[in-house]
Order: structure tokens, then sequence, then C-alpha cells
């Protein structure tokens, strides 16, 4: 069987790829290819469910850019297709001095970004949270809520709706290209072409490139994303998200107070390394992957480079009273009995041979395909956006972006 497009991948990135593609071209025969039994099973359908603002991300950077106009997109979306979005506005909290000083170039940085934010006080901040403490707050208002797979799922229906097909427990196996299309050969046996290819793979991202021939550096390394759940009880005990400021030095943001659109309130992620990409039990493990991480120079370099971060991490993995400590900085009535199980999310983390996390947005092209190679947070906010880089970049209308 022979189609226009093919689209590797059915998380949110991919998902707005394949339906950016029938809209930009009517009538073309699309297929979307998942290797599990439903979409959205990894990181769509694991994480936080925050609709980011963007204020965090370098001014210029690709994240800034596609995160603003995403966070307008998601909203529209979802009205469109009755969706719940909660616009509830994110608190970024100072508890010391040092942390002051990161605030206020932190209102610098929504400055350069367009992004309007509020400075508060002491004061103001315990008026708007009265179980919050801090010394200052910065107030996003734009920063929201959704559940991600639910804009995954209308993201397929209107896939479907313009003619696009969609096959789930459809694992790729191999990829080749010549001079009039692409041959995707499944697991099944089946052999399928396309005139043009998108991998949208995540975690699977830098095998399914190296699948199809091209010799990227990186490699994906997963790292667990472990979350806590409030008690029921303390379901009320904030309005916004609760945020703290990051540590410019360490590579991830910090553990933060999460409202869910339903309802819940999760407080995470820590990051520890993960010995499996898709496992998402505590005790996960892939030889495949695990081989694949530790046989990695870069691996190696990212530990050198951050093993006091990657001590705090484990430290607060293992002992659950560590990990309180993070959250009673800025929420101190929080006791150990409040933290409850939730599920874990895996961050897809690409890393460079010399050490270097990548944070921004990543491609690779050949003739026939594009290749995302690194879609970071905030991917699923800024879903639809990317899609339309992608597509542009199929068609040659925006300049390449490629390692």
């Amino acid at each position: 069987m022979r189609y226009d497009y093919c689209v590797i991948g059915g998380g949110i990135v991919g998902l707005a790829t394949a339906r950016e593609l029938l809209l930009k071209r009517p009538g073309s025969s699309l297929l979307l290819l998942e290797k599990e039994s439903t979409l959205a099973s990894h990181q769509t359908g694991h994480n936080s469910g925050v609709v980011h603002a963007g204020i965090y991300y370098a001014p210029g950077s690709l994240k800034a850019r596609l995160c603003r106009e995403g966070n307008r997109d998601t909203r529209e979306f979802c009205a469109a297709h009755g969706i719940p979005v909660e616009v509830c506005g994110k608190l970024i909290v100072a508890t010391s001095a040092l942390e002051l000083g990161r605030l206020s170039d932190l209102r610098t940085r929504c400055q350069a970004n367009e992004i309007p934010a509020e400075e508060l006080d002491g004061a103001q901040l315990r008026a708007l949270e009265p179980h919050i403490s801090g010394l200052a707050a910065l107030l996003v208002r734009s920063s929201g809520i959704v559940d991600y797979r639910r804009v995954a799922l209308a993201l397929g229906d209107d896939i479907r709706h313009c003619g696009g097909q969609i096959r789930t427990g459809a694992q790729v196996q191999r990829i080749d290209e010549n001079e009039t299309q692409v041959e995707i050969g499944l697991a099944s046996g089946e052999c399928l072409h396309s005139g043009q290819l998108f991998v949208c793979g995540g975690l699977q991202s830098d095998r399914l490139a190296r699948l199809a021939g091209l010799k990227v550096e990186l490699r994906i390394i997963p790292f667990r994303g472990e979350y806590f759940q409030l008690q029921r009880e303390k379901s009320s005990i904030i309005r916004h998200l609760i945020y703290p400021v990051p540590d410019p030095q360490l590579p991830f943001l910090g553990v933060h107070l999460t409202r869910m659109i339903g309802g819940e309130i999760t407080v995470g992620p820590n990051a520890v390394l993960g010995f499996s990409r898709e496992g998402y039990g505590h005790f996960s493990f892939n030889l495949r992957d695990a081989a694949d991480t530790l046989s990695y120079p870069g691996f190696w370099r990212v530990l050198r480079n951050h093993w006091r971060s990657a001590l705090s991490e484990l430290r607060g993995s293992v002992l659950r009273g560590r990990y309180l400590e993070e959250c009673r900085k800025y929420c101190p009535e929080l006791k150990l009995d409040d933290l409850l199980p939730y599920r874990a999310g895996i961050r897809a983390q690409a890393v460079l041979k010399d050490g270097t996390l990548v944070h921004d947005f990543l491609f690779a092209d050949t003739p026939r395909t594009v290749h995302i190679l690194n879609a970071p947070s905030p991917a699923a906010t800024a879903a639809m956006p990317i899609a339309r880089l992608i597509v542009a970049r199929a068609h040659h209308e925006t300049p390449g972006l490629a390692i």
C-alpha cells in the first residue's frame, strides 16, 4: 500500500503533525503508525498536564516561541472540541535571598519573551495562597491545566475526519529511502510505501533515526519523573500551580505542586535515571535500554558534570522524607502521610557525546523524511506549532535546523 504521507508515533506531536498535513494538503492519503495498542501511551499520557506559558526558556529559542504559540493554540483547540481547560495561573515562589535574585532574572526573561507576569511580595503571596510560604513570587496568569490524553484522542478524531488512517499495534522494524519513496517494514512482515515520512518517535527517536540510516550522534537517556498525589482532603490546598525558582546550575526544574484537571494535586517530579525507556514501575529494567545508556560516553560525562544533583535526586527517590523536604520549602504544613503513590513519567532526554543535555527542539532531515530527534517539555503545550514547523520543513518553507 502506498500513501502520500506516513507518520510514525501516536503521541501528541505525531498526531498534531498528521492533522496539520491533512489540513495543509486536503485529500492526501495519510497513515499514522503507533506501536502500542492505544494512542498517547507514553510521554503524552504520563505528563503533568500543564499548559505552559514559556517563561523559563531562553529568549529567541524555539522553545520560547513555540510554547507561546502553543499556549494559545491548545486553549483554542480545546474550546473547539469541548475539552476542559483551566487557566489557573502559576506562582513561582522564592524562599531565600539567593532565589530572590533568580526570581528577578525570571521577571526579565518574561519581559523578553513577551509574557505578562506580576511580582508579588510575601504578604501578597499569602493572600493568594494561604498555605504557601515565600519571600516573594512571580505570578504568570496564562499557565493552565488540561488532560493531554484527551487532546491527543481529539487530534486522532480530526485525522480520521480528514480522511487519514491510524493504525495501532504497528511496530516499525525497517525504514528504507530511495529517490521516489520511503519503504516502511513492520514487525508483522507488511511493507508500506510513502512519498514522505515523518518520525515522531519520542523515547525511541534516536533508534528510529538510525534505523533510517541517519548518523545521529545523540542518545536518548530516560529519566523517571516520580510523583506523589496529595490526600483528597488536601485537594483544595492551592488554587494556582506552585513552582520553585529553578537553579540555573541544575539540569531539571525541581519538585512542584501541580493541580490536575481531574481535581487531584500532584507533587513532583524528581528526575532519576531510568533503566527502561518505557517501563514506569519503580524497578523497571530493560537490558537493551540499560546497555545503550551505560555504554554511551555522553552519559558518563553528564554524570561527571551533575553528580551532586544526581545523588540528591536519588536520595529523594529512595527516601520519601527527603522528597518531602523539597515540598516543605514553600508548603510547610505537608506531612509524610500526605504523600500518596502516583504514576511516574519518563522524560526522553537527548544527550550529545560530549555530555551536553539538549534542551531545545531538534530535527534532522533527508530528502523524504523529517525526524523529530528531541521534543522536550513544553512539547505537549507546543504540539500544534511544532507540527506547523515540521510540515513547513517538509515543504521547504523554513530553514534547516538539523544537527
